[in-house]
């Protein structure tokens, strides 16, 4: 099998270098190239049985259909998500769609938390302030998060751990989803109008569906404490960012910190200190004293590297030997 990966970094390609060495992948080969996967690029698949790719880009309908005109078969998405591949698509047109369903959603959740911390405690300001000798403390001041409460939205693999992080900080937790998980038997499952209003620290943990599309809106906004601190680690169409704006002018919130956004998708991973984000709603964000963003990278650790890597290789050795592991996205 060849498998050409898109949108290629250093550390993707030296975790599945390290991965691709074991003996039982032999029979698989790996070219890398640095360009995202968007409809005009997909013809690069020419003469590859498989492609991976990331959250990042671009599997429409009319990138699966140039895949399947170059003969490609499966589609390796290297994340758990998949909103951004047209699943109908790849069922008219054959080619298998696999996902990295977990990996390491502790290194996700200590994200999640850290961006609480940050933007609360405004580390991220103090730093560069006693960088330039400036060891005042005036703007610094943060809340304790012990005995407050903490609103989990999602509480799958990741949002679980989330909730424990909550915990051991000693904040009483509320959960909202579908599902209950039952492992969380000290957290409180309750509805979403509940969560929002009672909740100090709101983290979001759930999938982008239909359902849950801008579930952060100004409606559900005014349903929560002033002063809240609300964090962002899943997807960024979770939040509608005008509202948020807004909601951030109106000082309803304490701090957010966001680690994914409605506009990622054309500067994440790349480095664009030489540019200029003109009417970038992500330039506004960063213009608020008690906003922290980062670049979509909770998953960002070398356990989750691992994993992502070994799980990928297992998916395209599965599909090889005609065998279904649970990690088809049907």
């Amino acid at each position: 099998m060849k498998i050409l990966f898109f949108g290629t970094k250093s550390y993707d390609r030296q975790f599945f270098d390290e991965t691709w060495k074991e003996k039982e992948y032999e029979q698989i080969q790996l070219d890398y190239v640095d360009t995202l996967l968007i409809p005009d690029t997909a013809r690069l698949a020419q003469g590859y049985d498989a492609v991976c790719a990331f959250v990042n880009m671009d599997l429409s309908a009319s990138t699966i259909e140039t895949l399947a005109q170059c003969g490609v078969r499966l589609i390796l998405m290297r994340c758990a998500g998949f909103n951004n591949v047209d699943l109908a698509k790849a069922k008219e047109k054959d080619i298998t769609v696999m996902r990295v369903p977990g990996y390491s959603p502790e290194a996700v959740a200590e994200h999640a938390m850290a961006l609480a911390l940050t933007a609360n405690r405004h580390t991220h300001k103090a730093y560069v302030r006693v960088r330039e000798n400036d060891f005042s403390l005036s703007g610094l001041m943060g809340i304790t998060l012990y005995e407050k409460t903490a609103g989990i939205i999602g509480t799958g693999k990741i949002g679980a751990a989330m909730a424990r992080i909550c915990r051991g900080f000693g904040m009483k937790v509320l959960a909202y989803d579908v599902y209950k998980n039952p492992s969380l038997d000290f957290a409180e499952y309750v509805d979403l109008d509940t969560l929002l209003a009672q909740s100090d620290l709101i983290s979001l943990h759930c999938p982008l569906t239909e359902e849950t599309h801008h579930l952060i809106n100004i409606n559900t906004i005014e349903k929560m404490k002033d002063g809240v601190i609300l964090v962002n680690t899943s997807r960024g169409g979770l939040i509608k960012t005008d509202d948020l704006i807004k909601g951030i002018r109106e000082n309803k919130f304490f701090a957010v910190g966001l680690d994914v956004y409605e506009e990622e998708n054309g500067s994440v991973y790349e480095d664009l200190s030489d540019a200029i984000l003109a009417h970038s709603t992500v330039a506004r964000l960063l213009s608020f004293p008690n906003v922290m963003v980062t670049s979509h990278q909770g998953f960002f650790a070398r356990e989750a590297l691992q994993a992502i890597s070994k799980t990928t290789m297992e998916n395209a050795l599965s599909f090889m030997q005609g065998k279904k592991n649970g990690n088809e996205v049907e």
